[in-house]
């Protein structure tokens, strides 16, 4: 089965404003007030831990037991506002449906815990467009360990030899690399066509061009 996965966080939808919310929420509780910003929208995408990192760093406590303390209740935060800000990138849901049509396996393999990850696709409407989520505590590695993205290709009938992976980060495409599988990363994320010295086998500028970049790819 031909298949393509994708990340969630960046890729098929700009979380940022949800996820940087939930990490000043626990930098509110410390009394500090908002470390974070819009622009810190890249960090965002590389999770709640990497958040709390730069604003403890801004803090000049860069203290890894305080990131600890404080991861729970970043989650905890982030549960309760979860689609607030958050949006799906133009064309995506379309993008996948127009896969399916034409007779792709589709998945999501995320670094968000996984029970997150099914909330928030529940909530945007489009968890029924895809056939397997993978999450980041569904196996004991997450990305860029191979495991998670053999797993949800394994859930929907899929191989590595007959995959794409699409992504956005450095952690995408060491995934892709790991697992044997071609990746393209967005370029409508916080770098833009910066990504492409990460040298991915594509790059994707609109979801408009999902299938046929695909097709390229994979056949």
């Amino acid at each position: 089965m031909r298949t393509v996965v994708f990340d969630l966080d960046g890729t098929l939808a700009d979380t940022s404003g949800d996820l940087l919310a939930a990490a000043n929420a626990c930098f509110r509780d410390l009394g500090h007030g908002d470390m974070l910003d819009a622009r810190d929208a890249l960090t965002a995408f590389h999770g709640g831990r990497a958040m709390l990192r730069l604003g403890f760093k801004r803090l000049g406590t860069p203290d890894e037991a305080l990131v600890d303390a404080q991861y729970p209740r970043l989650l905890s935060a982030y549960a309760d506002a979860i689609d607030t800000h958050t949006r799906l990138y133009p064309g995506a849901a379309e993008a996948v449906e127009r896969l399916r049509a034409d007779g792709y396996a589709t998945a999501i393999c995320t670094n968000k815990p996984e029970g997150l990850a099914e909330t928030l696709m529940q909530r945007l409407g489009v968890r029924g467009l895809f056939g397997s989520l993978v999450g980041a505590d569904t196996l004991p590695v997450r990305k860029p360990d191979p495991a998670p993205l053999h797993l949800a290709l394994s859930r929907v009938g899929g191989r590595a030899d007959r995959a794409i992976l699409i992504g956005d980060t450095d952690t995408d495409r060491q995934t892709g690399r790991n697992a044997g599988v071609p990746v393209a990363l967005v370029t409508f994320g916080p770098e833009g066509r910066e990504v492409a010295r990460m040298e991915p086998e594509a790059l994707l500028d609109h979801f408009d061009e999902l299938p046929e970049l695909t097709a390229r790819l994979i056949g």
